[in-house]
C-alpha cells in the first residue's frame, strides 16, 4: 500500500477537530520521508492543518465557519511519550473549571508530569509545567487530578465551598473499590492536609471505607485549616479539619 493511501486511511478514522502526530500514523522508519511529503500535500489541499511542529488536526466545520481544536485537544499530544504512554495530565484552574469548581478561565494551562517539564506556546494555548507527586499513567491521572483539587482547595478562585464539596464527593463516590484503594495510596505522597481532606470526604461517603492508611500518615496533634464547616461535612471533626 502506498504511504499516502495509508495516511489518508488513518486520518479518515479520526474525528474532525482531533489532533494527531506522526506516531499515530504507524509509519515505518523507511516511510517517514514519503509520509512527510504526503502530509504536506494534505495541508496544501486543506484536508488537514498544522497546529505546531509535528502536530496536526482535521478542520471541523460549523455554521459559524471552521472551528479550531479545543484546548484539551491541543495539549493532548504533549501528554504522551513517543511510545504512546501517558506521562502528564492537565491540572490547575483549567481542570477545576472543567469539573465546576470555578468559573475562572486561565490564560495559561498547567501540565503535571513526574519527570518532564512541559511547556506549550501556540497561538491558541500556553502551558507551563508543575511537578506531579507520583508517576503518571493512563489509569491514575484522573485520581491525581482530584488530589490536586484537594491540595489547591483553599486557593481556587471563585470557589463555592458548598457546591465544591458536593462535586468532590460525587467524583469519589463513583470510584471503584480498586480506585478508592489507589487514591488512598497516592494521597500519602501529598501534603498532610490532602490526606486529611480525602479521609473526611471518604468517611462521609461511606463510613466502612478503610482509611487506616490515611490516619497512619497524619500527626494527630496537627490541625488543618480548610474553612469547611462541620454542618457541611460532619466528618471533618474526625480529621482535625477546621
Amino acid at each position: 500500500m502506498k504511504v499516502s493511501k495509508k495516511i489518508k486511511e488513518k486520518i479518515a478514522k479520526l474525528e474532525a477537530g482531533n489532533t494527531f502526530t506522526y506516531q499515530q500514523l504507524d509509519l515505518q522508519p523507511d516511510e517517514y520521508l514519503a509520509g512527510t511529503k504526503a502530509i504536506e500535500r494534505l495541508i496544501k489541499d486543506g484536508s488537514i492543518k498544522r497546529l505546531s511542529t509535528g502536530i496536526f488536526y482535521i478542520p471541523k466545520k460549523s455554521i459559524f465557519g471552521e472551528l479550531k481544536p479545543s484546548d484539551e485537544e491541543i495539549i493532548k499530544p504533549y501528554l504522551f511519550n513517543k511510545n504512546g504512554e501517558r506521562i502528564a495530565y492537565m491540572t490547575g484552574t483549567s481542570f477545576y473549571n472543567s469539573i465546576g469548581l470555578t468559573t475562572q478561565v486561565p490564560r495559561i494551562i498547567k501540565i503535571a508530569s513526574r519527570d518532564k517539564r512541559i511547556y506549550i506556546s501556540t497561538k491558541n494555548v500556553k502551558a507551563t509545567p508543575v511537578k506531579s507527586y507520583v508517576d503518571v499513567t493512563d489509569s491514575n491521572y484522573k485520581l491525581l487530578q482530584i488530589l490536586d483539587a484537594l491540595k489547591d482547595f483553599k486557593n481556587i478562585q471563585d470557589l463555592n465551598i458548598d457546591s465544591a464539596i458536593l462535586v468532590l464527593k460525587s467524583f469519589i463516590s463513583k470510584l471503584s473499590i480498586e480506585e478508592r484503594q489507589d487514591i488512598i495510596q497516592f494521597a500519602t505522597y501529598y501534603p498532610p492536609r490532602v490526606i486529611a481532606f480525602l479521609g473526611a470526604l471518604m468517611e462521609d461517603i461511606d463510613i466502612n471505607i478503610n482509611t487506616k492508611l490515611l490516619k497512619k500518615n497524619l500527626n494527630p496533634l496537627t490541625k488543618y485549616r480548610l474553612g469547611i464547616n462541620s454542618s457541611l461535612l460532619p466528618s471533618v471533626k474526625n480529621w482535625s479539619i477546621i
